[in-house]
């Protein structure tokens, strides 16, 4: 009961940013960008100026706990036979544009010398959709804030100049109102994103681009599941790793050293012993079952539509309030140390994907 009062100051204060964030949201004239981002930057903001350590336990537990719960409460608002729905053209581009995006999305982020959890962060809020994607992931990979943060800001900034230019080049292009929609629904970032740029075309295409990227966000399924294998067989490596490593020292070792070095391997060794034996089934994300399940659910239609929109806007909201508190626990003075390498990822995959996208539609006599 001690531990769960000590969330509670953090989970407030989180809770309060997502209120403030959902606030200046509705001030906005245009659905410009989402509360999830202001969120982020309002939670930036308060750590920069006040943070006491009341607050750190109840922070990780919102960033940790409660965003996987809100992923759960996601699925509850999505249906399986949307695919059906949408059709087999939207999944042949989706296809393509996800595979510019992770496979592109693994050299470019070699390139750019960045770590591969926060490579494939932005790659997958590039490819699926936005923050929901980055925040599913991360868990899995036991990405740091820092890098939630990082990837969040990258994929912010492109959204916002995809709004404004994405109807431009799309009346330059001649674009149908369902080729539009497509485009838009598999190119551009965020949900929020989404509708504003699409329903800027037409209400048609912005119907259209909406279905699309509900279909996207469904690839959170198997895109979680691969990162949970990736994840484990890392582990794997590293135990080998170290093992071999303190094999090396003790046959370096004199007599003396020998004894010592013997007891740090045999720890080691336990240590290693225990990554080895691990398998997918323990590092499992189990919360995705959760998702899964409530889809399913709703695709059955056996949830109320006035429920399934209240757990739709639950989640929204504490997806929100998770971020605020990403945010807390990441400084302006941390996100300058990782220089442009992030924001330049993520201009060369979005970049690539609107390309992709377009190319595939036009290879398909859609444009």
């Amino acid at each position: 009961m001690r531990k769960v009062i000590g969330y509670l100051p953090g989970f407030a204060v989180a809770v309060a940013i997502a209120a403030a964030a959902k606030f200046l949201e509705g001030l906005l004239p245009i659905h410009l960008i989402g509360a999830s981002v202001i969120a982020l930057f309002l939670g930036m903001l308060i750590n920069a100026i006040w943070k006491p350590a009341s607050l750190k336990s109840g922070l990780k537990f919102t960033s940790k706990k409660v965003l996987k719960f809100a992923i759960i409460l996601l699925g509850a608002s999505l249906s399986v036979g949307t695919i059906l729905q949408v059709g087999r053209m939207s999944l042949t581009v989706m296809a393509f544009t996800l595979l510019t995006c992770f496979g592109g999305g693994y050299f470019v982020g070699k390139a750019f010398g960045l770590d591969w959890k926060l490579s494939n962060l932005i790659s997958a809020g590039t490819g699926i959709c936005g923050g929901s994607a980055i925040a599913a992931i991360a868990p899995v990979i036991d990405a740091d804030d820092h890098d939630i943060a990082y990837a969040m800001s990258a994929t912010f900034l492109f959204d916002m100049a995809m709004i404004v230019l994405f109807p431009i080049m799309g009346r330059w292009l001649g674009l149908s109102d369902m080729a539009y929609g497509l485009w838009a629904g598999t190119a551009v970032n965020d949900t929020s994103s989404v509708v504003a740029a699409s329903y800027a075309f037409s209400e048609p295409a912005g119907d259209f681009a909406t279905m699309v990227k509900l279909t996207r966000t469904l690839s959170i399924i198997p895109t979680v599941l691969v990162f949970a294998y990736v994840n484990l067989r890392l582990k794997r490596k590293q135990a080998v790793s170290c093992r071999e490593t303190v094999q090396a020292l003790n046959d370096k070792a004199t007599h003396y050293e020998v004894s010592q070095t013997e007891r740090i391997s045999e720890n080691a060794a336990g240590q290693s012993v225990n990554l080895d034996s691990a398998s997918l089934w323990s590092i499992f994300p189990w919360f995705i079952l959760g998702f899964i399940g409530l889809a399913i659910v709703n695709s059955l239609g056996l949830i109320p539509a006035e429920v399934s929109a209240y757990a739709k806007d639950l989640s929204k909201f504490l997806m929100v309030a998770a971020l605020g508190a990403i945010g807390m626990n990441t400084s302006f003075k941390d996100m300058k140390k990782a220089g442009m390498a992030p924001m330049m990822h993520g201009f060369v995959i979005s970049s690539l994907v609107i390309i992709v996208a377009i190319g595939v539609e036009w290879a398909m006599g859609l444009v």
